[in-house]
């Protein structure tokens, strides 16, 4: 069984499970999967058991994900190579896929026909290590409330690659993006997947900027590893990112698509937004220089939802000078050029963001185009002159609200 796995929204459902206090957090050496000796069965009517055999003791916890239903399993650090001679003799598990998540994490995913949750979950440290999971059916209502558990304080997020600064001090500071990584490829076509030319333009575009001289610029990653969508918000504030720049190019199973988008975010995406990022994030991490800490949902809700009646119009102007520069370059574009949508990065209710589809990899002249550098220096020069020009609006715009 082979499943790419989904971008749906991220929470955990439990801690890393250690059985016993003799599991220290500091064992690093690389575990390896007893594969002959690991299975996925379907236990009677409702249930699926997960068995993994491992080399030796490791850190690790589980989770649902929705979008689509599945379950994640992450290890500090687990060889998967044998992964595919796994016993697989489930219908409700659809798919298996495993790999890096990032530095120093593996991550198994368990594509799953339906909502399930974990019943049981540990792991016995005789003869190596055993981990047992078990899941049952679970209705709409409950998956979701497993989704929508947030992250342990424990859990340490990726730091931003480049320099923090206070907002509004000096050069404009542009946080890049590059959609996918790790475990998540994103597309895939021709042996290229979107994760890795993403990352490729990100830091052609970095440069860019930085030889402009006007901008400040950090990225959510600079290696091939998976960032939780919802997290990137996070990585963009901490460095103190005062817009946001998502790469992609995705590529569509039926139908023609061809050229660059521009997406913000969906006006009916922004109460659920809101009420997303309450749930989820820290109380000082859902508007820069607030601290929520002790206030309930409501009154964050209202907070994010004013300071995006600001955001809101700075995005549209935003996407208008990129589009234009865009344009201006001779670069083909969508027939709708600029649409909107829900995506996770663009819920920041004070971080002016846009979604770059930088083309479609479906499409075999926009894939010749991204893999071209000349095409590549020609976009990022384009995305840097809208910027500036977005910037220099933006700047005036506040100047006469001052006044």
């Amino acid at each position: 069984m082979k499943a790419r796995a989904g971008t749906g929204a991220a929470a955990l459902l439990a801690a890393a499970v250690l059985a016993g206090a003799g599991v220290a957090q500091e064992l690093t050496a690389l575990a390896r999967l007893d594969a002959e000796r690991s299975e996925v069965v379907d236990r009677g009517w409702s249930g699926v058991g997960i068995e993994l055999q491992l080399s030796q003791p490791v850190p690790w916890r589980v989770r649902v994900l929705d979008g689509p239903p599945r379950l994640v399993m992450d290890f500090r650090e687990v060889d998967f190579a044998g992964v595919a001679r796994m016993r697989e003799e489930s219908d409700r598990v659809t798919g298996v896929r495993a790999g890096a998540f990032r530095a120093g994490w593996s991550r198994l995913v368990l594509m799953l026909d339906r909502p399930f949750v974990v019943e049981q979950a540990g792991m016995r440290t005789v003869d190596g290590a055993r981990i047992s999971v078990g899941l049952r059916k679970a209705s709409a209502e409950e998956f979701a409330a497993a989704v929508a558990a947030p992250e342990p304080a424990g859990w340490v997020l990726p730091k931003a690659v480049g320099a923090v600064v206070p907002q509004g001090a000096g050069p404009l500071t542009v946080v890049l993006d590059p959609g996918h990584g790790g475990i998540d490829p994103g597309a895939e076509r021709a042996g290229v997947s979107e994760a890795g030319l993403m990352l490729t333009f990100a830091r052609e575009l970095r440069e860019a900027l930085l030889r402009d001289g006007g901008f400040r610029v950090v990225m959510t990653r600079d290696e091939d590893i998976f960032v939780p969508l919802e997290t990137r918000i996070t990585l963009a504030r901490e460095a103190g990112g005062q817009v946001l720049l998502s790469l992609h190019a995705d590529a569509l199973a039926e139908g023609e698509a061809v050229g660059a988008t521009l997406y913000t975010l969906a006006e009916d995406a922004s109460e659920a937004a809101a009420a997303t990022l309450a749930e989820r994030h820290d109380r000082d991490d859902l508007l820069s220089g607030v601290d929520l800490t002790g206030h309930d949902d409501l009154v964050a809700t209202v907070l994010m939802d004013m300071a995006r009646t600001e955001t809101g119009p700075r995005n549209e102007r935003l996407a208008l000078a990129l589009e234009a520069a865009i344009k201006a370059e001779g670069l083909a574009m969508h027939r709708h050029p600029r649409q909107a949508a829900g995506f996770s990065v663009l819920k920041s209710p004070d971080l002016p963001s846009i979604l770059v589809e930088t083309g479609f990899m479906s499409s075999d002249a926009d894939l010749a185009r991204l893999r071209d550098p000349v095409w590549r220096a020609v976009m990022a020069g384009a995305l840097v002159e809208g910027l500036k020009v977005w910037a220099k609006e933006d700047a005036a715009l506040k100047d006469l609200l001052r006044r």
